[in-house]
């Protein structure tokens, strides 16, 4: 093990941060491999359990659509099920000669007709498949939808606007940032000119005015939240080449005759990343923070997609009702993945700098 990976391996702070990132990142990816109700966005409701606190358990008959079109293996790993199965809510059950005779939730006795499932199935097996109890481990929301399907998903909403959002300002303040620092002069001035009116306008107000220009939706946010995070990009990749350009090995590289495009890729670059990854980290922060905050307001990610943002405006007012759960949850899923990238990037600087 050379010295580099002894010392990060030495460095709890990003070995925490990364593990619980990856753990994040990987609940995303195998949501619905993990989430009980595998609906598109987990967003079955049913009313009669509305607002129930965790660990409760209910019991349903599931009743397949015969008539539901298909949908790829792919597709349902990654989305959910967009036609998914009926779920009668039910408080007991009798298995009679021609169907399930149950009591729902309003006391009223009903009978399912086993005609209504796969023909190749015996009674047994069919109440044996098709009658489950789920239990809510954060309990369910006012809509009576599991409140942790939700929030599992909220974390893929969270990651995915941060990757988007970090991509998008590096692929416009790297360059902007190398050559203002590069080249300097009138370039720099204009550079500069254009950045300081970027960074004088509050970070908010500037991502509101983007995502009323393009519309609310998925990407619209993704889109004007990483339209706004560029400039500190920029600026800290100017002041690094302003540093590093009159170094003796880009002296050399020009003296040699090699390409600009060559020397921003295969010198300064890689000289820099340090820095680059450290105000990624911040950014990433930034952007999951910001997406919560315009999802409170109602301009950010929009129903039924679960945000952790929108998962506090809804449940707020239960905070004073005895049910503070609600809002606390996913307020406890925002600061958990806030923090772990503010911390790794603070540690990716002190890791950077004794290097």
């Amino acid at each position: 093990m050379n010295f580099k990976n002894k010392k990060l391996v030495s460095n709890p702070g990003i070995i925490l941060s990364l593990l619980f990132i990856f753990f994040c990142l990987f609940l995303s990816v195998f949501s619905y491999q993990i989430i009980p109700d595998k609906s598109m966005n987990s967003n079955q409701m049913h009313l009669p359990i509305h607002s129930q606190k965790p660990g409760f358990i209910a019991n349903f008959i599931i009743v397949p659509d015969k008539e539901a079109k298909k949908q790829s293996a792919l597709s349902k790993f990654f989305k959910g099920f967009e036609n998914p199965n009926n779920e009668i809510l039910i408080s007991e059950f009798t298995q009679i000669e021609n169907g399930i005779e149950y009591l729902d939730f309003s006391n009223e006795k009903k009978i399912i007709s086993f005609d209504k499932f796969p023909d190749h199935l015996s009674s047994d097996e069919i109440v044996s498949n098709y009658i489950v109890n789920r239990k809510y481990l954060f309990g369910t929301d006012n809509y009576g939808r599991d409140v942790f399907g939700r929030i599992i998903l909220g974390a893929r909403v969270s990651l995915s606007i941060g990757i988007v959002a970090v991509l998008i300002s590096l692929l416009i303040g790297i360059p902007i940032g190398l050559i203002s620092g590069y080249y300097g002069g009138a370039i720099d001035k204009i550079s500069m000119m254009i950045i300081n009116i970027f960074w004088s306008i509050p970070t908010l107000l500037l991502v509101i005015a983007f995502s009323l220009a393009l519309g609310k939706g998925f990407w619209q946010v993704y889109i004007a939240v990483g339209l706004t995070m560029w400039v500190e990009v920029a600026r800290i990749v100017r002041g690094q080449v302003i540093s590093e350009k009159n170094k003796d090995y880009i002296l050399a590289t020009k003296v040699l005759g090699f390409s600009d495009l060559r020397i921003f890729l295969n010198h300064l670059i890689p000289n820099i990343i340090g820095p680059i990854l450290i105000i990624s980290a911040a950014n990433f922060a930034s952007a999951i923070l910001i997406e919560s905050g315009l999802s409170f307001l109602g301009i950010g990610t929009q129903p039924p997609v679960p945000s952790w943002g929108s998962m506090i405006k809804d449940n707020y007012q239960y905070i004073i009702l005895g049910k503070e759960y609600l809002a606390i949850i996913p307020g406890l899923a925002i600061m958990l993945l806030v923090t772990s990238f503010m911390f790794l990037g603070n540690n990716l600087e002190e890791f950077f700098k004794s290097k």
